[in-house]
Formats: structure tokens, C-alpha cells, sequence
């Protein structure tokens, strides 16, 4: 692989997301709206298109393929409880996300260190399981290339990235989900990338870092 820039590959990595969830938000607004309003059929169809994205979120963020069920789970009892709530500042997968990240930060407090989550221990039968179907191999290779990269950040960073590369989330829209200034989304984004400068070369099978510099920032 000639060119090992992360930045390279935002637009073919977030691209698919972002269409996705442009076209489908009137939908996805009126199963909401009408899931606000009591209506078991509407959620189900919002339960089926938003858990498998939401499922791949989690487990890459936790590395746990049991905590993230439970995650998940209860982030999508929160939305139908809650879904008279959204007031449409965002999408609703923006609003899912962050649901589903605090959710998943709880469960993280409750029962598990900081330092024990590692996305690159997850197995990869679960990680295919929770990916979307992608036909071309190429692409998948791409994916799984940048994806061994983020599993070596930080879990800030990481999720940061994933909310931005593979979710199509906005600087904004991520500062909204985690609760901190788009300034720190952005100093994430920055020192993430410096240190995947580094370690996706050696991960493509070039030793050479292209840069001195280490991504422990914020």
C-alpha cells in the first residue's frame, strides 16, 4: 500500500453511511415519531435497520461481544422509551449514538477497567457478523486494514474515529454524542491521526514509521 495517509481514506470508508442515513432520515424520523407515539410496528422497523450498525459500534468500542449485546440492548430500550424525546436537532442515528454510547460508558464503569478495553481483542467471526456486507474484497481489506489501526488507540480516540470514518458523523455531531467541545473532538482527531500515520505502515507491512510523533493526546 503506496499511500498510508488515514485521511486518504475517510471519503470511501464514511461515504456508504452517510447516503445511507441522508436518504433514509424521513423514514427513520416517522418510525421514530411514530414509535413516540406507542407504535410497536414503527420501532421494529427502526430496531431492525439500526441495531446491526449500532451492534458494530459498541463491539468495536468494548471489544466485548457479551457487554456490547447488552449495550445495545439497552440503549434500544432507552430510544423507545424515550423517543418522544428527540426534538430533530440531529439525525436520529446521531441521537441513537449517543444513547448508545453512554449506555455503553455505563456498562464500562460498572463493570470493567479502562485499561482491560481493546477492540483489537474481539474475534473476528464477531466483528464479520456485525459488519455490513461489503462485496468487494478489496474494500474489506481496506476496512480491516484501517480497523487493526484504530484498535490501537485510545479509547476516546477510537471511538472518535469510528463515530467519524465509519458512522459519517460530523466534528459536531460527535461532540454532542460524547458530551465534550468540538475542539476536543477535533485535538482527538489530530493526535489519532498521527499515531495511525505510524502504525498503519508497519500493519501494511512497512516497517517504516513516517513520523516521530506519538498520538497520546487527549
Amino acid at each position: 500500500m503506496s499511500d498510508t495517509s488515514p485521511q486518504k481514506y475517510r471519503p470511501m470508508l464514511n461515504r456508504a453511511a452517510q447516503d445511507t442515513d441522508a436518504a433514509l432520515e424521513p423514514r427513520l424520523r416517522s418510525w421514530l415519531q411514530a414509535a413516540a407515539s406507542g407504535d410497536r410496528s414503527s420501532f421494529e422497523h427502526l430496531y431492525r435497520h439500526c441495531r446491526p450498525r449500532l451492534s458494530r459500534f459498541v463491539l468495536r468500542c468494548c471489544s466485548r461481544p457479551d457487554l456490547a449485546d447488552e449495550v445495545v440492548n439497552e440503549a434500544l430500550w432507552v430510544v423507545w422509551r424515550t423517543a418522544g424525546n428527540f426534538r430533530g436537532e440531529s439525525r436520529v442515528t446521531t441521537w441513537m449514538h449517543g444513547i448508545a454510547y453512554r449506555c455503553m460508558l455505563k456498562a464500562l464503569r460498572d463493570g470493567t477497567a479502562a485499561e482491560e478495553i481493546n477492540a483489537s481483542a474481539v474475534h473476528e467471526q464477531e466483528l464479520t457478523r456485525a459488519e455490513p456486507s461489503v462485496n468487494d474484497s478489496e474494500d474489506r481489506e481496506l476496512r480491516n486494514w484501517v480497523a487493526r489501526g484504530l484498535s490501537t488507540l485510545p479509547m476516546e480516540q477510537r471511538v472518535t474515529m469510528e463515530l467519524a470514518y465509519y458512522m459519517g458523523e460530523s466534528c459536531e455531531d460527535i461532540a454532542r454524542i460524547m458530551n465534550c467541545a468540538t475542539g476536543t473532538v477535533k485535538a482527538r482527531m489530530f493526535h489519532a491521526r498521527v499515531r495511525l500515520r505510524n502504525v498503519l505502515p508497519e500493519l501494511g507491512g512497512d516497517s517504516r514509521p513516517m513520523s516521530g510523533m506519538e498520538g497520546h493526546g487527549p
